[in-house]
């Protein structure tokens, strides 16, 4: 695009939202670079001096100029609404370039709602997580579409990587489209989150319990912690020792230094133990250890250093003998069951050994009671046997997902399904690069904040077309509160300012904090009619 000499190039955006005006269509396209050419070398060799205003405006537009690129992003037959429009006359994919001498326009507001949805639209799938740059229109991103894979929130530490995840799981929870369980390591979902400022003052927002009221149950590791902060967990979590795995440590090797052979000891010892093999193990002190190394066939070296490695899992003060009112993952499963939301704080137990342990644990075994409901599912074909989708949400994948892990960790495996067994995942990281490329090629919903690491940035679009013109939008994001959004719940992909998460936000979510409890009951009561149906 030719930019007309009374329009500043500096007003041009990276990522910016407009349209080709084209003979037949209308082509909805994204700005993806700016330069400055000119017609010849000479008024480059000699330009006009700062005193000359009237030589360098006849110049500007003529022997000087300025290039936008453009990269049309989806195509609309002229006149055309877009949602709910049959699929031909939709937005569809470009199979054509528009002729020269179109123009170029910047979207309005319907132009943004034919393409994004509208949430106000009656269908309770598009929901608004931010505007285009330079505009105050939503854009909505289809919940529906977004539940039904695995997506990834990513961007450098002080994005706002938080808030972007907590505005997706808002949407899912406001519209009922999936349950979620949601791995807290840092308390950032629960009830209240803290939010920076400018000035290093900090103010504090209401969390996914405060919104959400009774739809959302906090499960805590650390209730002390959790109390400490003003809120009454509703199940305090504890761990038996009978409940890990083998396949729960062997994607602990980086975190605890193990090699592969201590790991093959483990699996001698649970081929005699089974469940008790931890147990078994950890009891054992000092010479025992060769001795039993000895008496099981396992190399008396590896096994040793296996015995002294797990042995920091007795520190952890959610590691008990028995259980302690019931099964953790059983009580999961019950309030999943229930559509209730699960957030699991860590409260002081932040260590990435600790969160890696018990993620691993409880996916795991939520991910096979769910394989056993969607066999049955399929078995039945009837309704009441449907699982509910479940979103499970990590913090830090690369560990749980770089290639040697994604190979042994349950978050591999469910990242691959496909959804097949009603089971996705919610990724939130820093450092995409880090990502298994398989995994990074599954997640249909890609939210990313600024990048500045060539090698993030290349793994964020890995396996989407045209990641040349992205990858500049990319990297020229504002440090907050902008974003790129791409995949299968948009249309195309978009740079949005993100939504602001305050008291009008909170107001659209039907906040229950602050009602009196007959108002809240009220409120509660008359949500679950419109989710779940008056006997629900």
């Amino acid at each position: 695009m030719k930019l007309e000499p009374e329009r500043s190039v500096e007003d041009m955006k990276a990522g910016k939202f407009v349209i080709i005006e084209g003979d037949k269509n209308d082509f909805f396209s994204m700005v993806t670079d700016m330069r400055l050419d000119s017609t010849g070398l000479e008024v480059l060799l000699h330009p006009p001096e700062r005193r000359e205003g009237l030589l360098r405006e006849v110049l500007s537009g003529t022997a000087t100029y300025n290039i936008v690129s453009l990269r049309p992003m989806l195509m609309m037959l002229q006149g055309v609404g877009g949602n709910g429009q049959a699929e031909e006359d939709g937005p569809r994919p470009v199979k054509a370039i528009p002729s020269h001498f179109s123009r170029v326009v910047e979207a309005h507001e319907e132009d943004v709602s034919r393409i994004f949805g509208r949430e106000d639209d009656g269908q309770r799938r598009y929901f608004s997580i931010g505007n285009p740059l330079d505009m105050e229109t939503p854009v909505c991103i289809d919940m529906l579409r977004f539940a039904e894979r695995s997506n990834g929130i990513f961007g450098k530490t002080g994005t706002g990587k938080s808030f972007l995840t907590r505005l997706a799981l808002c949407g899912l929870i406001h519209y009922d489209r999936a349950v979620n369980l949601i791995f807290d390591m840092h308390n950032e979902y629960g009830f209240k989150a803290m939010k920076e400022t400018a000035g290093a003052n900090t103010t504090f927002v209401k969390g996914l319990k405060q919104l959400f009221g009774e739809r959302v149950a906090i499960f805590s590791l650390d209730p002390k912690s959790t109390r400490a902060r003003g809120i009454q967990p509703d199940f305090e979590v504890y761990i038996s020792y009978d409940q890990i795995a083998v396949e729960d440590i062997a994607p602990l090797q980086d975190e605890l230094k193990l090699n592969p052979t201590a790991v093959e000891s483990a699996y001698l010892v649970y081929a005699i133990y089974k469940e008790r093999w931890l147990r078994t193990l950890l009891n054992l002190e000092g010479p025992d250890v060769e001795e039993f190394a000895q008496e099981i066939g396992a190399h008396p070296g590896s096994l040793v250093a296996l015995h002294r490695k797990l042995k920091r899992l007795e520190s952890f003060p959610f590691m008990v003998q028995n259980f302690r009112d019931g099964d953790v993952v059983d009580r999961i499963i019950e309030y999943l069951d229930a559509g209730t939301n699960v957030v699991l704080e860590f409260g002081q137990q932040t260590s990435m050994l600790c969160y890696l342990l018990v993620a691993n644990i409880i996916s795991r075994r939520i991910h096979e009671m769910y394989v056993k409901k969607s066999e049955r599912y399929y078995a039945t074909q009837r309704a009441e046997d449907q699982p509910r989708q479940l979103m499970i949400t990590i913090e830090e994948a690369h560990k749980f997902l770089n290639p040697a892990a994604a190979r042994q960790t349950i978050f591999g495996t469910i990242a691959r399904e496909m959804r097949k067994y009603y089971v996705s995942l919610l990724v939130v990281d820093q450092r995409p690069s880090g990502i298994d490329d398989e995994v990074l090629s599954q997640l249909g919903t890609k939210i990313t904040a600024l990048l500045n690491d060539e090698k993030d940035i290349a793994a964020v679009l890995t396996g989407v077309s045209g990641s040349d013109a992205l990858r500049g939008v990319l990297a020229s994001l504002d440090s907050k509160q902008q974003a790129l959004v791409l995949g299968h719940a948009v249309p195309m992909p978009v740079v949005i300012r993100t939504r602001e998460y305050g008291e009008e936000f909170y107001k659209a979510m039907g906040s229950l904090d602050g009602l009196p409890d007959v108002e809240r009951r009220q409120k509660a009561e008359e949500e679950a009619a419109v989710l779940y149906g008056e006997g629900g």
